[in-house]
Formats: structure tokens, C-alpha cells, sequence
């Protein structure tokens, strides 16, 4: 069974009293240690597909099951207590906290946990080691540079060890160097760890590094190729 199962999924906006349909009766499939990029045109409903999957907006019709869990019938804080155990975001802009350090940055999803205060800097600190980061903990974002920003950023997505990683763009902000990096930390987060990774971009070279391309187009699904 895949891990992630779209049937019938309908999402409406309405704006300037005219109704968009964004996404449009999807149907889609995705396993568990993928590498999916959502790649398709502005309004193509990429965005908004991956705000649904991570529970961060909802479906006006259709199902979403993800893990055997259907995630569309979920309200308020059984949705919020999911999403914070089962789901890690990465966004373009980074959507770090000037005033914290690194560490402090990475910390901020297990605030919402049972975990000790030494044990969410344990965690902190395994995961900013991880992306390779371990030795800039105390430095706040204005002294890092943007990919540097990116990978405490992605740090962040995974201190509470998600089975899924959403990622919006996550080498939009970035020069080529720093966006390989970054995507060469991703490809080691999905081959080495078996992280499943949904990545949203308009960049074809960062598409080219995960393992399925999924072409969207009018909140429909277009093509899907597989690369590897």
C-alpha cells in the first residue's frame, strides 16, 4: 500500500467572488522512500497539493490517507498532534527566528513534546550534526549564509524524526553552490536514511536529483516520470 493515497481530492479558493478550482478531483499515489518533485506551472495547485498532504490546509472533498491515517477527516488538535509527530516542512524563505541561535531555531518543534530540556538539546544538536552543522549551534541566522540558513532549516524539519519531508521551493532563495548543497543533503536524507520527500519546484536540475517527477497542471495530474 503506498504511504500516501489521494482519491477525488477537491480544493476551492474564492477569490474577487469568482471560485478557483485549484485542484481538481486528484487522484494520486506516492510510496514510502520516495523522492517525488512536484514540478508544473504557477497555478498548477503544486503548493497548495503540499499544504494538504502536511495538514496545514484542508480538502473540501476527496480523501487523503497517509500511513493508513485519513488525514481529511481529522480535526484541530488530533490534526496538529499528527502533523507534529509524523511531518517536517523546509520552506523557501527559511522562516527562522533572528533573536534564536541555531540550536534554539532547531529546538522550536519539540516545545510541543514531553521531552526534557536537555533531551531537545540533545536532539538539536544530533540533527544540526547531521546536516552538517554541528559547529555553527550557537550562531544566530545573520551570521550564516543562506544555504547555511536552509540546512538549520531542514535540521529543524527533522529533529523530531518525521516519516515525511515537505519541501516548498527550498533552493529558491539560493545560488546554484548553496541549492546543490542542499539538494545533495536532501538525496542523502531519502537514500541513506529513507526519509520520503516531496519537493515542490520550478527549478528542472532540482527536480533531476529526486527519484519521481510528478507534472501537475490546471489542479490536475499530468505526467509522472521516473528517474531512478
Amino acid at each position: 500500500m503506498a504511504l500516501i493515497q489521494l482519491r477525488k481530492v477537491v480544493k476551492t479558493y474564492t477569490r474577487g467572488g469568482e471560485t478557483l478550482r485549484v485542484l481538481d478531483q486528484l487522484d494520486l499515489d506516492m510510496e514510502a522512500g520516495g523522492f517525488y518533485a512536484l514540478m508544473g506551472p504557477s497555478g498548477s495547485g503544486k503548493t497548495t497539493l503540499l499544504n494538504l498532504i502536511g495538514g496545514l490546509d484542508r480538502a473540501d472533498e476527496g480523501q487523503i490517507v497517509i500511513d493508513g491515517e485519513d488525514i481529511a477527516a481529522m480535526r484541530g488538535p488530533e490534526l496538529a498532534e499528527w502533523r507534529a509527530e509524523k511531518v517536517g516542512f523546509v520552506f523557501q524563505g527559511f522562516n527562522l527566528i533572528p533573536v534564536l541561535t541555531a540550536q534554539e531555531n532547531v529546538e522550536l518543534p519539540l516545545l510541543l513534546t514531553k521531552l526534557s530540556r536537555s533531551q531537545r538539546r540533545e536532539h538539536a544538536q544530533t540533527a544540526l550534526e547531521l546536516v552538517g552543522l554541528g559547529d555553527r549551534r550557537t550562531h544566530r541566522p545573520s551570521q550564516l549564509s543562506g544555504g547555511q540558513e536552509q540546512r538549520v532549516a531542514i535540521a529543524r524539519a527533522l529533529v523530531s524524526d518525521p516519516m515525511l519531508v515537505l519541501a516548498d521551493e527550498p533552493t529558491g532563495d539560493l545560488d546554484r553552490k548553496s541549492a546543490d548543497d542542499v539538494l545533495r543533503l536532501l538525496r542523502q536524507l531519502n537514500e541513506q536514511y529513507q526519509k520520503t520527500i516531496l519537493m515542490v519546484t520550478h527549478d528542472m536540475a532540482a527536480a533531476q536529483q529526486a527519484k519521481t517527477i510528478v507534472h501537475m497542471d490546471k489542479g490536475r495530474l499530468g505526467s509522472i516520470e521516473q528517474l531512478r
